[in-house]
């Protein structure tokens, strides 16, 4: 799968420091002392940043260090306007999805299970928006915020397969852990995977990005699955290497 332009951040939106596009730079003194110092400087530096990547990006045993990701999430395209369809009123989903979405509510609520979509596509300026809105609420640096909230350009709802569901009969669990709890999330445990609908961050999830279980994605047609292959391979390597 061709892999996805990154969205360019801007130096002021908090991305660390080893990530921005002007490198760090030191002007080499005049005498042999002082060019030994710079020089030893440097090497310093460079392997301090190198260790923050890698701890950023990867653990250890994990796949190759060019699969895209920016703070544990994966680069994803925004969804042609053209391919979007609209549920209702401010929410809307790619046109592969809404079949099996309808027909997942439907069983649902044959069973007594009333399930709410809360969030579907999302464009990047709006992901940018929910992203650094996070910074004044919660007081925390990118990559905090980025475990639970992916950094424009990098979150699967902008490809409009990517649903957060909530439970009708309990809306204070909307976007909490406790959703886990709700006989929606129980019910989609058991019957999302009839509809080739899969939890994008199940506990321990190995993009190390926090617990989600109202966040779904769609994975039932050729689009979906081409979207969603680096983290499907991350995911199967991760496993592997979890049970050696």
């Amino acid at each position: 799968m061709p892999r996805a332009k990154k969205t360019r951040i801007s130096e002021g939106d908090e991305i660390p420091l080893a990530y921005r596009p002007n490198p760090i730079r030191i002007r080499f003194g005049t005498n042999r002392f002082t060019a030994f110092f710079s020089f030893v400087l440097i090497i310093s530096v460079v392997l301090f940043f190198s260790n923050i990547k890698s701890e950023i990006f990867f653990n250890e045993g994990s796949i190759p260090a060019d699969d895209g990701r920016l703070l544990g999430h994966f680069p994803y395209k925004e969804a042609q306007q053209a391919d979007l369809i609209s549920v209702y009123p401010g929410f809307k989903v790619h046109r592969d999805v809404i079949k099996d979405l309808q027909a997942m509510r439907k069983a649902a609520f044959r069973e007594g299970i009333e399930l709410v979509l809360l969030s579907g596509y999302r464009s990047i300026p709006l992901q940018k928006e929910i992203f650094y809105e996070n910074k004044s609420i919660r007081n925390q640096i990118a990559i905090e915020r980025a475990r639970v909230s992916a950094p424009p350009g990098y979150s699967e709802h902008s490809t409009g397969f990517a649903i957060d569901i909530g439970d009708r009969t309990m809306r204070k669990t909307d976007f909490e852990v406790e959703f886990e709890n709700t006989p929606a999330f129980n019910w989609l445990k058991k019957n999302a995977a009839r509809f080739h609908f899969v939890l994008s961050f199940p506990e321990g999830n190995s993009q190390n990005v926090s617990y989600e279980p109202w966040h779904w994605r769609y994975e039932g047609s050729v689009n979906a699955l081409r979207e969603f292959e680096p983290a499907n391979k991350r995911q199967i390597e991760w496993k592997q290497n979890q049970d050696y």
